[in-house]
């Protein structure tokens, strides 16, 4: 079968490990990123996130890139996040931050979607902040949400066409972000990894692995997946 996997963010972190998952399953992917990375089987889509007009110079190469497929998944990836809050969150950096976390999500659903076949799925990363708050992560907090909503209208608005989706939310993960986020601390860092029932960090593979799970199966559409160990409330 001709399997194709589009990731957004796929440089780094979760999206990197996840581009290594679906190579081994046999898909050929597709990484959109603004980072290059050059490994047999990915072909690299240069994009920047942030710009609203990101799509104008590259959308033809991503139409010819899934031409054929069989069964595409698409992740939505990519994120930004900042610190802020409700007093000094400018309209201006949360609209950035929209733009990156929700808007080209929506903007990437709208091109691919007529090259999308029964069987193929529509993956967002969201957060555990996709359901809660925490202070000084405003703009990040708003754009998670709305993340959720993305994907339950893709559910509602898909019925029938045989794509599924679902977002999976995960928690504490070992990426470049979350450690940028600390200000790269050990002991902020450890401190975080205590906040689940394994008091550790989750590995990017392990949230690949859900991904692959909900790829492969459509009775997953419409769910908000956890995937945290088990993350404590305090």
């Amino acid at each position: 079968m001709n399997k194709k996997l589009i990731i957004t963010g796929g440089s780094k972190g979760i999206g990197r490990a996840a581009i290594d998952a679906f190579l081994k399953e046999g898909y050929q992917c597709i990484n959109i990123s603004r980072s290059t990375i050059a490994e047999p089987g990915v072909l690299q889509i240069n994009a920047d996130l942030s710009k609203m007009s990101w799509l104008q110079d590259c959308a033809q190469s991503l139409i010819d890139a899934v031409a054929g497929a069989e069964q595409l998944c698409l992740i939505h990836n990519a994120g930004m996040m900042e610190k802020d809050n409700i007093q000094n969150c400018e309209p201006a950096n949360l609209a950035a931050v929209l733009q990156v976390n929700v808007i080209a999500s929506q903007q990437l659903n709208q091109l691919i979607l007529p090259y999308m076949r029964k069987g193929s799925s529509i993956l967002y990363i969201g957060s555990t902040l996709s359901e809660k708050a925490v202070s000084n992560s405003c703009s990040y907090v708003i754009s998670k949400h709305a993340v959720v909503g993305l994907m339950r209208a893709t559910c509602q608005d898909l019925a029938g066409t045989g794509i599924h989706t679902a977002c999976i939310c995960p928690g504490f993960t070992d990426t470049e972000m979350l450690r940028t986020h600390l200000g790269d601390d050990p002991s902020i860092i450890d401190s975080i990894a205590k906040l689940n029932g394994y008091e550790r960090l989750i590995d990017p593979d392990e949230i690949v692995s859900v991904l692959q799970f909900c790829a492969d199966n459509p009775v997953i559409n419409g769910t908000l997946m956890h995937a945290n160990l088990g993350q404590l409330e305090t």
